[in-house]
């Protein structure tokens, strides 16, 4: 299969051109390694790849995915027998000894992973620029971020490598990036995906698996192939009734829909994302949503919010730095650390027992104000951002002279929109419904549900994605464009 014929598919598609007989697993890896070659020295989103030779072929029928090439992120999943960087100098040459209970079911699908996209050191940023691989960049404009932490999955489906990749996300890394690269990136439900076995609640339960994709069923059916519990998982969202892959093609019927144009934070939504969220609003009702502006409670005073989840990460943070730091005998100092991540590092330090378990009561106050919310509408829209993506440097500029909460003060103030959710443990999505009329540049408007409620972010989805397709838009850098002469 020509990469041209390759990058014209999305991953369903593929499979069921395996399941037909018309191509290979062998050929389409081959279009995707093919195609890595072709973009990734001009994005730098891949930062190795493997054979896959010794990997067994899937049972026949039993795989949903079987043949799709593949790519799962540095951080927060382990392949038996791979490198597990984590983004990081204190964790370079980690090998991982055997797989995550999510790898096993990737595995299952029939999924062909063939390498890992770059994350920032330890995922703590939302820009993927990262001391140990370097800056990854959009490939729309390569001036610009592609976002993170999933910033290298979401440019490598964005330039066309693989159809999907898998991403975390504990503040907006699934969301933030998918909406920097035009793609379609769904957070789901806490406990819907489990963290297992390493891992009961990763970053307090702020942290999920899922995917960006650059169709909505896709990650539809990705999400099936992962979803549900493992022995000992502290806690599991109910199952869904029917597959999401079924509700993509239902109708969503008419939906009460909430706008927030401006964040709950300091930051203002720019002229070019509202003009956006305004068109989106328009879509919307002309589909027959019912669709008001609302204000929505919190929960807590921002600065309260903020200084809580700075206690929370950076508590985090420092168990796995000292875990790390004892595991391969290295320092934990700049040798080993970027500055933001020592800095975050120190904070978690001091963080006390008292003030951590505030920090949770913090957390469950914001899930239970956003869920009254969700009792009298279905769904809340916002931007995903209030801003186009940011030129490449642009977060870290004088972060060496912040401490661990203004870190992620500033974080939380350039991705106001994604957190609560996380912290709500609630599902929401970043859809590429639009872009800007200026710039050509992709912008992400974000859905939020009530708890378990997925579906429902999938039904509008595909309606979203029937109404206004946006497969049809690449960027610049794509693996499907005629070789330069």
């Amino acid at each position: 299969m020509k990469v041209t014929e390759y990058v014209d598919f999305d991953a369903v598609g593929l499979a069921e051109l395996v399941a037909e007989g018309e191509v290979t697993r062998a050929e389409l890896e081959a279009a995707a390694r093919e195609a890595a070659q072709a973009v990734n020295p001009r994005i730098n989103a891949i930062v190795e790849t493997w054979p896959t030779d010794d990997e067994p072929e899937p049972e026949p029928g039993g795989a949903p995915l079987a043949g799709v090439p593949f790519l799962i992120k540095d951080i927060g999943v382990t392949m038996a027998g791979r490198r597990t960087e984590l983004g990081s100098r204190l964790a370079a040459g980690n090998v991982a000894r055997a797989d995550s209970a999510v790898m096993r079911r990737l595995r299952r699908a029939g999924l062909v992973t063939f390498g890992r996209t770059a994350t920032p050191e330890l995922a703590y940023s939302i820009t993927t620029e990262s001391v140990l691989y370097g800056a990854t960049r959009n490939p729309w404009s390569l001036e610009r971020s592609a976002g993170g932490s999933s910033g290298g999955a979401a440019a490598a489906v964005a330039a066309g490598v693989v159809p999907i990749a898998h991403g975390t996300d504990a503040a907006g890394s699934l969301r933030v990036p998918a909406a920097h690269n035009g793609l379609f990136g769904l957070k789901p439900s806490r406990g819907r995906v489990s963290m297992g076995p390493d891992f009961d609640e990763l970053f307090s339960g702020l942290a999920v698996h899922g995917s960006v994709s650059r169709t909505v069923r896709d990650s539809a059916a990705l999400l099936d192939a992962i979803r549900g519990p493992e022995p000992g998982d502290p806690y599991f969202a109910p199952q869904p009734s029917r597959p999401y892959a079924e509700e993509v093609t239902r109708p969503p019927g008419s939906l009460r829909i909430g706008v927030l144009a401006q964040a709950w934070g300091r930051r203002r939504t720019t002229a070019p994302v509202a003009d956006a969220l305004s068109r989106t609003v328009r879509l919307l009702e002309s589909l027959g949503h019912q669709v008001e502006e609302v204000e929505v409670g919190l929960g807590a005073a921002w600065e309260e919010y903020v200084l809580a989840n700075a206690r929370l990460h950076t508590a985090n943070l420092a168990a796995t730095v000292d875990g790390l730091a004892a595991a391969f005998g290295r320092p934990v100092d700049s040798s080993t650390l970027e500055p933001v991540t020592l800095a975050g590092y120190r904070y978690g330090q001091q963080v006390s027992g008292a003030q951590f378990v505030t920090a949770l009561t913090m957390r469950n106050q914001v899930a239970r104000s956003l869920a009254r919310y969700f009792d009298a509408h279905d769904i809340l829209l916002t931007p995903t951002l209030p801003e186009l993506p940011a030129p490449l440097g642009a977060l870290a500029e004088s972060a060496e002279t912040l401490d661990g909460l203004g870190w992620i003060d500033r974080i939380f103030d350039r991705s106001p929109f994604t957190t609560p959710f996380n912290a709500a443990g609630t599902p929401a999505m970043s859809v590429p419904v639009t872009a800007d009329t200026g710039t050509g540049l992709p912008i992400g408007m974000q859905f939020a549900a009530g708890y378990g409620q997925e579906g429902r972010l999938f039904r509008l989805a595909g309606q979203l994605e029937q109404a206004g397709p946006w497969t049809g838009r690449t960027p610049p850098v794509w693996a499907g464009n005629p070789p330069a002469r």
